[in-house]
C-alpha cells in the first residue's frame, strides 16, 4: 500500500472515529431547514441529515448541516467529511462540490485529473480508492443523497 492509500485510509478511520456534525441540531428560527432519511438497502446504512441555510436565492448559504445515522466507516466517515466541506459555501459551490464527489465516485479508482476539482473536495479526496468497490461507492454516496434531498425539502433548490 502507497503512502497516499496509507494516509487516505487514516482520513477516512478519522473521521468515522471522530464524525463532524454528528446530532441533529435546530436552526436559528429566521433561517431555512431540511431534513432528509436516507438508507442504503444494500448494507443497511442509515442517515438522518439537517440542513440549515441562510439567506435567499443566490446568495444562501449552508450555515450548518447535523446528522445522525448509523453504518459502515466509509458511510459515516463521508457524511462527516462532506458536513465539513459544504458548510459556509453558498448553493452554487455545493452543487459544484456534490457533482465532484460523483466524479470522483465514478472514476472507478482513478481519481480525478482535474487537480483544481481535486483539491477542492480537500478530505472528500481521500474517497478515491472507495471508487473502486461498486458496493462501498453507495456507502460513500449516502450523506450527499441526503445533502441534496435536504436542500430541496427546505426550499433552497426551487
Amino acid at each position: 500500500m502507497s503512502s497516499l492509500e496509507q494516509m487516505y485510509q487514516q482520513v477516512i478511520l478519522d473521521h468515522a472515529k471522530r464524525p463532524h456534525g454528528r446530532g441533529l441540531v435546530d436552526a436559528p428560527g429566521d433561517h431555512r431547514t431540511g431534513e432528509s432519511h436516507q438508507v442504503n438497502p444494500t448494507c443497511g446504512d442509515e442517515i438522518t441529515l439537517r440542513v440549515d441555510i441562510q439567506g435567499d436565492g443566490a446568495g444562501a448559504t449552508v450555515a450548518g448541516v447535523s446528522w445522525e445515522g448509523q453504518g459502515c466507516s466509509i458511510s459515516q466517515a463521508s457524511a462527516s467529511v462532506m458536513t465539513e466541506l459544504v458548510t459556509g459555501h453558498d448553493l452554487a459551490d455545493v452543487a459544484r462540490l456534490d457533482a465532484v464527489f460523483h466524479d470522483l465516485m465514478a472514476s472507478r479508482g482513478k481519481g480525478l485529473d482535474d487537480e483544481d476539482a481535486l483539491d477542492a473536495l480537500g478530505d472528500a479526496s481521500a474517497f478515491t480508492g472507495v471508487s473502486q468497490y461498486p458496493a462501498r461507492i453507495k456507502c460513500a454516496l449516502l450523506g450527499w443523497a441526503a445533502l441534496k434531498d435536504s436542500l430541496a425539502r427546505s426550499g433552497a433548490l426551487s
